[in-house]
């Protein structure tokens, strides 16, 4: 799925090519359109809830892209598991898995495609839903290392998991987690109440220096992302341990390991990794 680096490269690269645009043309995949924009909508009332509207703003919160139109009103997309947006000119080939296309005034069409069908556009008057459902924005200043470290405090369940819960910290996925708990030398399984200070620290800079990363290296194609132009990213080549089981840690050698914490899939090295809890007497496990 892509995460918060994959979705701010694509908004990156798509936000100068539709602030300013006017849809003109919505077309979508009959079968696609209820799980796209939900059962309740239908294609004639989504093209007059588009059409003729520009897009004022690109943004972006968490893994969800906010195209602000013009009458005050965003279309929020989510792209889940394989969904992908790229700009293309009206004479290119169709894309693989192409479910829906937005066209607009200069030409250009901004095209939607997903293997499995799980992406979702919602047409919101206001996006104060996700201000209720989503923590704070890891890269903005209000991702504080108080309200951090308090997220924490008293849960019983894995750090990974408590990462992963979108309530905690915005954006995060199985990726930058794994990657975020390896730099901060942190077990995934570790409960997240019984963090010692020292490892909170190293992890809630570890965070900001991993999603960094992979918005420099334009996001990881393991499989299905592409950024807005259809390009393959980087950040898959530089990951440490994630999918990289049974071979040697760049650290220490020792080979890394899979295990299941919280039905996810994770990675980590059993040697650079061994805890992170409080000891008695307050002092850290690593």
């Amino acid at each position: 799925m892509p995460e918060l680096p994959e979705v701010e490269t694509i908004r990156r690269d798509l936000a100068p090519l539709v602030s300013g645009r006017t849809i003109v043309r919505v077309d979508v995949d009959q079968a696609t359109l209820p799980l796209l924009a939900g059962p309740a909508v239908d294609i004639e009332a989504l093209r007059s809830s588009l059409s003729g509207r520009a897009v004022s703003t690109l943004d972006r919160r968490g893994k969800y892209l906010l195209f602000r139109l013009d009458d005050g009103r965003t279309l929020v997309a989510h792209l889940r598991m394989t969904g992908r947006l790229v700009w293309r000119c009206p004479a290119d080939p169709p894309e693989p898995y192409q479910r829906a296309v937005l066209g607009f005034d200069d030409g250009h069409e901004l095209r939607w495609c997903d293997l499995r069908k799980f992406g979702t556009w919602k047409l919101v008057d206001d996006d104060e839903e996700l201000a209720t459902k989503l923590g704070p924005e890891p890269m903005e200043g209000e991702f504080a290392l108080a309200a951090f470290r308090r997220s924490l405090q008293g849960r019983k369940a894995a750090i990974k998991s408590v990462l992963l819960d979108q309530k905690s910290v915005a954006g995060l996925g199985n990726i930058y987690v794994d990657e975020a708990l390896f730099r901060a030398r942190i077990r995934p399984d570790t409960p997240a109440g019984e963090l010692a200070e020292g490892p909170i620290k190293r992890l809630f800079a570890a965070v900001r220096e991993v999603l960094e990363q992979g918005i420099q290296h334009r996001g990881a194609s393991f499989r299905d992302y592409v950024d807005g132009q259809g390009h393959t990213g980087e950040q898959h080549m530089h990951v440490q341990v994630f999918r990289r089981t049974g071979k040697p840690c760049y650290v220490c050698t020792t080979p890394i390991e899979r295990i299941i914490v919280g039905q996810r899939s994770t990675h980590y090295c059993p040697r650079c990794q061994k805890s992170g809890r409080r000891r008695r007497g307050g002092t850290s496990a690593r």
